[in-house]
């Protein structure tokens, strides 16, 4: 199985295009996505091997060249057409296109968070610029990494509005360039699940610190800002929820124990297992997740190398020594990592 790694999980648009609910255009336009979904697949794999295999045969070899402050932001239009990455724009962060705007500031913001709180030079660590394209096709509903760039859909207005008005979606997807260049995890069984709760965990905690939240303040939602009126209508007001994956109010519900876990998962669904394992530690040491948690759990992805199969007890255990390493005197903090994850099996 290969990575395509996108917000909305495949399971979500087989659902949707076949609900006799829905009008027929939204349910062909959700096959549709679903079809580029699985031709993306093979791109993004291609990127995910060739990251591994330049590691292995060139290391440090980003080191010798010459590294910039912060990376440069560039952003293109594909005016609603699907050839990547379409024409420039400039000044994007000035853009009279409000999703031009968006996009380019919150990806600055997003290099900003990585940079500032874990001193992270972009996604690759060494200044790797940063290049998004946007109106992806005619109301397409999903926003993706491909292995080089990030590309966002327009929604469809009903199901989903403008992938780039969630930042968490924003950070979510550059996060899975950053697993790319760290743990390179494949995408498929735990440690696909990893993969995806990375993104999920490095999502929220983005826009936590976007809006100055703490942990008990923050609503743990992802993918809360693109619900569009529809599915709101429906019941459904995010696609995951970190504080309670399971629950009737994520469009894409997931487990949150380690005994519901199945070989072959989506890894969309089995993030949830440490999705709500973060949660459940970072309300445990309480304050700001990026603070501590998130310390914690940069370090558990960056620090121990390529390991594509990696499994959630070994994660687990790498946030463990983090803890342990990072917070040596503050046993609130050691403890609330293991508490958590023993919470979810683990």
């Amino acid at each position: 199985m290969s990575c395509f790694c996108s917000i909305v999980p495949p399971e979500v648009f087989r659902r949707l295009s076949k609900d006799p609910k829905l009008p027929a255009d939204l349910r062909a336009g959700f096959a549709d996505a679903a079809a580029i979904g699985n031709q993306m697949r093979v791109v993004r794999e291609q990127a995910r091997r060739l990251t591994s295999l330049t590691s292995a045969l060139m290391p440090g070899q980003a080191q010798l060249a010459p590294v910039a402050a912060k990376p440069d932001v560039t952003l293109y239009d594909c005016t609603h057409g699907t050839n990547l990455p379409g024409a420039p724009v400039p000044n994007p962060e000035k853009s009279s296109d409000a999703t031009a705007k968006r996009a380019a500031v919150e990806t600055r913001a997003v290099a900003d968070f990585y940079q500032q709180l874990f001193g992270r030079n972009s996604i690759d660590d060494a200044g790797m610029t940063m290049l998004s394209s946007i109106h992806y096709g005619v109301d397409f509903n999903n926003a993706f990494w491909n292995g080089t760039q990030m590309t966002y859909g327009d929604g469809d207005g009903k199901i989903f509005v403008d992938f780039t008005r969630g930042n968490d979606v924003i950070c979510h997807e550059l996060t899975h360039g950053v697993t790319q260049y760290c743990l390179q995890l494949a995408y498929k069984n735990e440690a696909g699940g990893l993969n995806e709760s990375l993104s999920d965990v490095f999502g929220s905690m983005f826009r936590q610190w976007r809006g100055g939240q703490t942990v008990a303040n923050a609503d743990w939602l992802i993918g809360k800002d693109i619900i569009g009126p529809l599915a709101s209508a429906r019941g459904y007001t995010c696609l995951r929820d970190l504080a309670d994956p399971s629950a009737t109010h994520c469009l894409a519900p997931q487990p949150k124990h380690y005994s519901k876990y199945k070989t072959g998962m989506d890894p969309h669904e089995s993030s949830g297992i440490p999705n709500y394992a973060f949660y459940l530690i970072a309300k445990g040491i309480g304050g700001k997740s990026w603070e501590k948690a998130g310390r914690i759990w940069y370090q558990a992805a960056t620090v121990a190398g390529p390991k594509p199969n990696l499994r959630m007890a070994a994660f687990a255990k790498l946030t463990r020594t983090a803890a342990s390493t990072l917070f040596s005197g503050d046993q609130k903090v050691i403890k609330a990592v293991d508490a958590g994850w023993k919470a979810v099996g683990l």
